[in-house]
């Protein structure tokens, strides 16, 4: 099978990682990707943004399946583009893409499916943002309805904070304050049947103790030792089955990867977003401990027939992922800087260590930072300690001036 990979994050790069290992694999392409995924896949330039480029390029590789990963793509309806070509994709259409693309949509989605969720008014004046703050009291929730790279959500008890950020906005939901543990719950889904994976948490905010700015995510782990063994089964019974169900009523199927971010609250589950596609850095973790061939699952679910797939298997090993971000992140990050250790660290730490690359580029023979979140060390281990001693090693060989990490990433799951 000849597969085609959309994107160049460290998302991207694991999806190829595990493509690369699968023997039905005949051809693997990314584009554009980065200086990491080009060791396991040929790189192609193309504008992820523009359907037709993509179809394209789809059809001049041959390729059999076409894996879109970021969510900007699919809310521009890239994979409609290439569907309408003939080649199966693996992502949702631009109006199912809607789950992510705008939250008051998927607040009504959610309404129409009964699925558990936070309270919440959509606001576009500052009268009904002043309303709705007061209705919930601090600490206040304040999301962009539209896409913001992991960084819309604003979480605050400071008052004139919340407003400025909804100010800033077109639109946006405030919500009630979920308490609890949080949790991401991915599932594939051909938009009948759906097959979850297994859940994972990541760490929001910039620096340890969980303090700082919102980021993209600046590390994972999984399994979660300390959830409740039935959550998988309660969370497709109550949140993902019902949204792909109300999905197909509404006429707009959502075939792809259904990410469910979850609070575990004291009244329960309670969805917290959805997201279209697989989040970064929870892919990097979930992917490491699948030992399924993954070209076949996401095709099944491209063509319709998840149904008809054995029950996806498991390494019992645990898996953690620590995300490198360059200077600044996540303000202006500073780019260009020179990376050093990869080399040992795929020479001294593999298998059971190695590195995603994010914001990465080259100039010349050199691998350097091109974004805000760089890089991202994933490890595994017969438990939480050990993958997290393993990913952790790993970090400390790698240089980049001005970098910052966590250090905090699995620590209290591992009991360290």
């Amino acid at each position: 099978m000849k597969v085609l990979v959309i994107g160049s994050g460290a998302r991207e790069h694991a999806l190829c990682r595990s493509l690369s290992l699968d023997p039905d694999v005949t051809a693997l392409y990314c584009a554009p990707g980065n200086a990491g995924i080009a060791e396991v896949a040929e790189l192609h330039p193309v504008d992820a943004l523009d359907g037709a480029a993509v179809s394209a390029l789809a059809v001049r590789l041959g390729a059999e399946l076409v894996v879109v990963g970021p969510e900007a793509p699919l809310v521009a309806g890239v994979a409609d583009a290439v569907r309408e070509a003939g080649i199966p994709v693996f992502g949702p259409s631009r109006e199912a893409a809607q789950l992510e693309g705008s939250k008051a949509f998927a607040k009504d989605v959610m309404a129409a499916a009964g699925v558990p969720t936070a309270r919440s008014y959509v606001c576009t004046t500052e009268a009904e943002v002043d309303e709705a703050l007061d209705a919930f009291g601090p600490p206040y929730v304040v999301k962009d309805d539209g896409l913001a790279a992991g960084k819309g959500v604003v979480v605050t008890s400071d008052a004139a904070a919340a407003k400025a950020h909804a100010a800033a906005c077109e639109r946006v939901v405030i919500e009630e304050f979920l308490d609890g543990p949080e949790v991401s719950l991915f599932a594939v889904t051909d938009g009948e049947t759906v097959v979850p994976l297994q859940p994972a948490q990541d760490f929001k905010r910039a620096l340890d103790g969980d303090e700082g700015p919102n980021t993209g995510g600046m590390g994972a782990y999984s399994p979660l030792p300390w959830a409740d063994p039935k959550l998988v089964d309660e969370v497709m019974e109550t949140v993902l089955q019902p949204t792909v169900d109300e999905m197909r009523r509404r006429g707009t199927p959502f075939s792809g990867l259904l990410y469910a971010g979850l609070a575990i609250t004291g009244r329960g589950v309670r969805v917290i977003e959805f997201n279209a596609r697989f989040g970064d850095p929870e892919t990097q973790v979930v992917l490491a401990r699948l030992k399924t061939p993954l070209a076949g699952v996401l095709l099944g679910a491209a063509n319709g027939t998840l149904a008809d797939l054995e029950p996806l298997r498991w390494s019992g090993d645990a898996a953690v992922t620590v995300v490198i971000a360059s200077h600044n992140y996540p303000g202006t990050p500073r780019t260009g800087d020179p990376i050093t250790g990869l080399d040992e660290v795929a020479a001294l730490d593999a298998p059971h260590a190695y590195v995603l690359h994010a914001g990465t580029g080259r100039n010349g023979g050199s691998v350097v930072s091109a974004g805000g979140r760089v890089l991202s060390v994933t490890a595994t281990g017969a438990d939480l300690v050990e993958a997290r001693d393993r990913a952790y090693r790993a970090v400390a060989r790698i240089g980049l001036d001005g970098s910052q990490h966590r250090t905090d990433i699995a620590a209290k799951a591992a009991g360290a």
